[in-house]
């Protein structure tokens, strides 16, 4: 009794010492994390509407994340969403988009003493050194861009800093993670002529490109493609559950060499392939991919607001510290620890920023469109692609005029 005393208690002890190890290191180095869904929330119980009194962030219940949630969570940065589902898509997708972007502008607007909306590396360093939450954009789905280069650059000077190229549908130019699962036909077999050129633009801008979401093709003809590191804003290993939201391994070491980055999704049917799932196989997805892809491409995208079933400890993003712990239990070393929280996103970010050229103006020829025949023509009206589809026509018949010409002429000599 006496032993079982003794161990009980030197075990309650030790716990104790890595969360306080872990509390004392997410103070000096805040936690980004890649994805919550929050605004999603807003939108589907508020409609949009934060000044009312059962909005307040402060008080909001029934939800994984609000102002104390993220204070005990020691979060520094949030990518926050800006998602609207695929059933937008070809009808007001750019619209509801650009509402969910408001959404977070007016979160940073309505409470400035806890968000600090940024756009850049540098602006994240300053939300830190303020202690507020770095409130950063992610759009959630190719679709929100309408297969528009303008939308995309649009996006961009609005806050935009990352895009998921898909959610659970196609675009006309790039194929999503259904088409693994069979549950969607390849239309882009990856990326289709028009989705590199997305890609490219991603890069003049400076938008880091997201690859949750996509499928296996389009995930290796990104990672070809892009001259900066990409992210995978909500994914976990496919190794260890194995669903085609993950990421496999072959994919993991691309991760590595292209100094790309993983972060970990919560969600236990990807965390465990099941409804239940627990902080600790949340660990070993985060120790799987440090080991496969480097200690410096992995990170946290819980996926918070955006789905039902979290592990046991992981509840809510209050429960950051403890993952930490574990962990750190795990003989992860401060620096990875640091890494993972916010250095490695921010080492990407750099390089995202550094690679943009906004001194070159954008690609405007060719490929610069989709052609109006490969889009769905319900809500959409015709402007500009007359002359857009007429100018591609001319351009493979110039040849078979010129032989016609030919033949006429030898034909009256």
């Amino acid at each position: 009794m006496w032993n079982w005393w003794l161990w009980s208690c030197l075990a309650l002890c030790t716990a104790d010492q890595f969360r306080d190890e872990a509390v004392r290191i997410m103070s000096e180095t805040p936690l980004i994390d890649g994805h919550n869904d929050l605004p999603w929330q807003i939108l589907k119980r508020f409609n949009g509407q934060l000044q009312l009194p059962e909005a307040n962030l402060t008080y909001l219940k029934g939800t994984h994340t609000n102002i104390p949630k993220l204070r005990a969570g020691l979060v520094g940065g949030q990518f926050w969403s800006a998602y609207v589902p695929c059933d937008t898509q070809n009808k007001d997708a750019v619209k509801r988009t650009l509402e969910q972007m408001d959404v977070i502008h007016r979160m940073c607007q309505t409470y400035p003493e806890t968000f600090l909306c940024a756009t850049s590396s540098s602006d994240i360093k300053q939300a830190f050194q303020e202690k507020k939450v770095a409130s950063l954009i992610g759009v959630e789905g190719g679709h929100s861009i309408d297969s528009s280069l303008g939308v995309l650059r649009a996006l961009y000077y609005l806050g935009m800093r990352y895009m998921t190229l898909t959610h659970s549908c196609n675009t006309p130019w790039v194929d999503n993670w259904l088409v693994d699962r069979g549950d969607d036909k390849p239309e882009s077999s990856g990326l289709s002529e028009f989705g590199e050129e997305v890609v490219k633009e991603m890069n003049r801008l400076g938008v880091m490109i997201d690859l949750s979401h996509v499928s296996v093709a389009t995930m290796k003809d990104v990672l070809s493609l892009s001259q900066a590191p990409v992210i995978f804003s909500h994914s976990s290993a496919y190794q260890l559950c194995q669903h085609k939201r993950n990421v496999p391994d072959d994919i993991l070491l691309l991760v590595n060499k292209t100094r790309s980055l993983v972060m970990v999704n919560f969600y236990s049917q990807y965390v465990a392939c099941q409804k239940e799932a627990t902080l600790s196989q949340v660990a070993d997805h985060l120790d799987y991919i440090k080991n496969i892809a480097g200690p410096e491409a992995v990170g946290f995208g819980g996926d918070y607001d955006g789905v039902d079933d979290l592990p046991t400890g992981l509840q809510d993003v209050s429960g950051y510290p403890d993952l930490i712990a574990e962990l750190l239990r795990r003989n992860w070393t401060e620096t990875e620890v640091k890494n993972a929280l916010a250095y490695n996103l921010l080492r990407v970010f750099e390089e995202v920023e550094q690679v943009s050229n906004h001194s070159t103006l954008p690609n405007c020829y060719r490929n610069n469109y989709i052609e109006y025949s490969e889009l769905e023509k319900t809500c959409r009206t015709s402007y500009g692609y007359d002359y857009a589809d007429h100018s591609h026509q001319h351009r493979p018949g110039a040849l078979p005029a010129v032989l016609s010409l030919l033949l006429l002429y030898l034909w009256l000599l």
